[in-house]
C-alpha cells in the first residue's frame, strides 16, 4: 500500500518540482559551456579567421578576444557559482525541508577576492556536477510527469477518436524510458496506460535517488567547511560564554550590593549604635536599647550569612560534592510538584557538566511548577556512550515553547558545552524535555 500511495503524497510532487528545477538547471548549464565556443566560432568567423584568406588582423584579434574571454570566465565562475548555490539551497528548504547552510560570506568583490574564492569554487563545482546529478532525477521526473499523461489515454481517447467506421486514423504515441508505444485502437490505449501505471510507481524511488545524490553534493560542496561550520560554532559559543559569564558577575555584584553588603553596613551602624550606648566608663546609661540593638545586629548578621549562603548555592551548590544523584534528590524534596528521581550513571561525569545538569534540572522543574499544572513530574539521568542524558517529563498541559526566553536561554547555555536540548510538548501534553551534555568539557 505504500508504494501504491508514494506517488500521490505531497512529498512525491515536491521532489518532481525539484528534479525538474535540477533537469532545467542542468539545460541552462551545458547551454552556457556550449555557449563559449560558440563565441568564439562567431568570433573567428567575424574576424574572417574561417575563410581562404583571412585577414591579417585575424591573428592578433584572437589573440586578444580569447584570453580575455577566459579570464571573464574565471571571474565570473565564482559569483555565479555563489548564486546557483543559493538557488538550489533555498529550492531544498522549501520543496524537501532539508537546510544546508550557507559558507561565510565572501571578504571582498575585488577581483583577487573573487579568484581565491574557495566557497565559490566549490559552488562552481557543484554546478559541473549537476549536469550528471540531473540524469537520475530527470529521469524520475519525465516518469513522473508521463506516467501521469500515459494514465490518461483511455480516458480521453473515445472524446477524440470518435470517427465512423471505416475511418484510417494514424496512430497514438505515448512516451516511455523504453522508447514510444503506438496505437490505432482503444484496446491499445490500455497497453500505454499500463506503462504509465508502472512509470508512475517507480518514479518515488527514482526521485527520490536523485535527490538524496544531490542533496548529498550540496552539503558537500555548498555548505560551509566542517572545519569553518566547527570554528563558527567554537565562536558563536565562545561570545556566549562571555555573555553569560559577564551576566554572572553582574548578577553577582547586583546581589552582593543590594543584599549582604547592606545587610552588614547596617550591621556595623548598629553595633557602632551600641557601643555608644553602652559606654566606654562606668554603667552603661541605656542597657535596653543596648540590647535592641545588639539583638538587632545579631539578626543582621543572620540574614547576611543566609545571602551569602545564597549566592554561594548559586555558584555551586554544596549539595553536589556528594554525587549528582544526591544533589537532584534533593532538589526534588523542594518541589511543589511530586518528583520521581531515577539515576542511573555508571561513574561521576566533570564537576562542570554535574553543575550544568543541576541548574538545568532545576530550572525544568520551576518551569514545570509554574507552566504545566502537572500532578506528576519524572526526572531521569542516564549515560549514552560518551553523553549524559536528562530527561525531565511532565503530564500537564503542554505548548512549552522551545523559542521561549526560558527554554531558549536554557539552550544557549548548554551550546557553551556542546549540549543539545529536545523539546516534545504538543498541546494537550505531555511535556517532554531531554537534555545532551558531554561528560567532560
Amino acid at each position: 500500500m505504500t508504494a501504491l500511495r508514494a506517488p500521490f503524497t505531497t512529498l512525491a510532487l515536491r521532489q518532481a518540482v525539484f528534479c525538474v528545477a535540477g533537469a532545467v538547471s542542468a539545460a541552462a548549464i551545458l547551454a552556457v559551456a556550449a555557449l563559449v565556443p560558440a563565441l568564439g566560432v562567431l568570433v573567428l568567423w567575424a574576424s574572417g579567421a574561417m575563410s581562404r584568406e583571412p585577414a591579417p588582423a585575424v591573428a592578433p584579434v584572437f589573440l586578444v578576444v580569447f584570453p580575455l574571454t577566459v579570464a571573464l570566465l574565471v571571474v565570473l565562475a565564482t559569483p555565479l557559482g555563489r548564486a546557483l548555490g543559493a538557488v538550489h539551497r533555498t529550492l531544498a528548504d522549501r520543496l524537501l525541508d532539508v537546510r544546508v547552510d550557507a559558507p561565510p560570506t565572501r571578504p571582498s568583490k575585488r577581483i583577487r577576492a573573487l579568484v581565491s574564492d574557495g566557497p565559490g569554487w566549490r559552488a562552481f563545482g557543484y554546478g559541473l556536477l549537476k549536469v550528471p546529478l540531473a540524469i537520475p532525477e530527470g529521469y524520475g521526473a519525465f516518469c513522473y510527469v508521463f506516467g501521469v499523461v500515459n494514465l490518461s489515454y483511455p480516458v480521453w481517447w473515445p472524446l477524440f477518436r470518435n470517427h465512423p467506421a471505416g475511418t484510417t486514423l494514424g496512430p497514438v504515441w505515448g512516451l516511455t524510458p523504453f522508447g514510444a508505444i503506438g496505437t490505432r485502437t482503444f484496446a491499445g490505449t490500455f497497453l500505454i496506460a499500463a506503462a504509465g501505471l508502472a512509470m508512475l510507481l517507480v518514479a518515488p524511488w527514482l526521485m527520490r535517488a536523485g535527490t538524496a545524490l544531490d542533496l548529498a553534493a550540496m552539503r558537500r560542496l555548498l555548505g560551509p567547511r566542517r572545519l569553518a561550520e566547527r570554528v563558527r560554532e567554537l565562536q558563536v559559543s565562545r561570545a556566549r560564554a562571555i555573555d553569560d559569564a559577564a551576566t554572572m558577575m553582574r548578577t553577582l555584584e547586583r546581589d552582593l550590593h543590594d543584599g549582604a553588603q547592606v545587610r552588614l553596613a547596617t550591621l556595623a551602624m548598629n553595633l557602632g549604635m551600641a557601643t555608644e550606648k553602652l559606654g566606654v566608663d562606668g554603667p552603661p546609661p541605656d542597657l535596653a536599647q543596648a540590647r535592641e540593638l545588639v539583638a538587632l545586629a545579631h539578626r543582621g548578621a543572620k540574614d547576611a550569612l543566609a545571602d551569602l549562603r545564597d549566592l554561594v548555592r548559586g555558584i555551586h551548590p554544596p549539595v553536589l560534592d556528594s554525587g549528582l544523584g544526591d544533589a537532584l534528590a534533593t532538589l526534588a524534596t523542594s518541589s511543589a510538584i511530586p518528583v520521581a528521581v531515577r539515576v542511573e550513571l555508571p561513574d561521576r561525569p566533570a564537576p562542570a557538566i554535574e553543575t550544568i545538569a543541576y541548574f538545568c534540572a532545576a530550572e525544568l522543574l520551576a518551569n514545570a511548577a509554574k507552566h504545566s499544572r502537572a500532578g506528576r513530574i519524572r526526572l531521569g539521568v542516564g549515560r549514552s556512550g560518551e553523553r549524559v542524558m536528562l530527561t525531565v517529563e511532565d503530564d500537564g498541559v503542554g505548548g512549552a515553547n522551545p523559542d521561549g526566553p526560558g527554554l531558549a536561554g536554557l539552550a544557549r547555555r548548554i551550546a557553551v558545552v556542546d549540549g543539545l536540548m529536545r523539546v516534545h510538548s504538543p498541546a494537550g501534553g505531555p511535556t517532554r524535555v531531554e537534555i545532551e551534555l558531554p561528560t567532560h568539557v
